[in-house]
């Protein structure tokens, strides 16, 4: 990418973080702080990797996506607006009785979503389903379908990466946000999933690892993976990004998991973020 394509993909996850943000707010829920770490993924695999349309989303060939990691939805709806899959003022009503966007991902209810997700490793196992049913098709759609490194947890994840590995699911991305926190406190205190790059390639797949909230780095694990397409194995991008990144008092901060700013952090959020968005334009 040259440095233009690169300014606009941040300008976009600049916009995708305010958009996670106003949602939480709007909601007085929510869960902003693996929203805010994985806005950078969402944003390139909408605006430079999959073959989606937001006039046809239902369109037969499009590549999937599966936010496995439900909960951060909020940054995948706020990338979903800007990509025009429907209304930003949407963002507003997250939460709502009645609303579309629901504070996990709703297949039925919200155009772009895939899938519906929010029980923890099982949104992986329906992208391997995805996977499969372009190989048994004979389809050249992909798959992609982002986990938390806290989810890795769930046993499930790792029949789903048997299952992929077992079909030759070479067709199918499987990205850890690796942020390093969940609900409880820090992944390798819960639970420490380590080295989850050693395990993965255990279960069959080829895994690179990368700085997940750098698009350079995002842009050379996709061309890994297309040239990986073909070999008869899964991909896995593992990629180490930041809880809350965009926000200082959010960043590396357990406790912004699953709670919602009040008046005075919302400004706080929103002021920063609209500094960083103007420090980007102007470069």
């Amino acid at each position: 990418m040259d440095s233009s394509e690169i300014k606009q993909l941040q300008i976009l996850a600049a916009r995708s973080r305010m958009g996670a943000i106003l949602g939480t707010y709007h909601a007085k829920s929510g869960h902003p702080g693996g929203s805010l770490s994985a806005a950078d993924i969402f944003t390139y695999l909408y605006f430079k990797e999959m073959n989606v349309d937001p006039k046809n989303p239902d369109m037969q060939d499009r590549d999937r996506f599966v936010l496995s990691k439900g909960h951060c939805c909020p940054a995948l709806y706020a990338t979903l607006a800007l990509k025009g899959f429907f209304e930003w003022d949407e963002l507003t009503k997250l939460r709502h009785v009645g609303a579309m966007l629901q504070g996990h991902p709703d297949m039925k209810g919200t155009p772009g979503i895939d899938m519906s997700t929010g029980s923890l490793g099982q949104g992986i196992s329906a992208a391997c389903g995805m996977a499969l049913a372009a190989k048994l098709d004979n389809k050249s759609y992909r798959t992609y379908t982002v986990l938390g490194d806290g989810e890795v947890e769930e046993g499930q994840v790792w029949e789903a990466m048997m299952f992929a590995s077992q079909y030759k699911l070479d067709n199918l991305c499987v990205i850890v946000d690796v942020n390093g926190l969940q609900i409880d406190g820090k992944c390798e205190d819960v639970m420490n999933a380590e080295p989850i790059d050693k395990k993965m390639e255990a279960f069959g797949l080829n895994v690179v690892k990368i700085n997940g909230n750098d698009f350079d780095e995002l842009e050379k694990a996709f061309d890994e993976f297309h040239k990986n397409m073909g070999s008869g194995k899964p991909f896995g991008i593992i990629m180490k990004t930041v809880k809350g990144l965009g926000v200082s008092y959010m960043e590396n901060q357990v406790g912004w998991h699953g709670k919602a700013p009040n008046d005075e952090e919302y400004e706080i959020a929103m002021n920063e973020l609209k500094a960083k968005l103007a420090e980007i334009e102007e470069a």
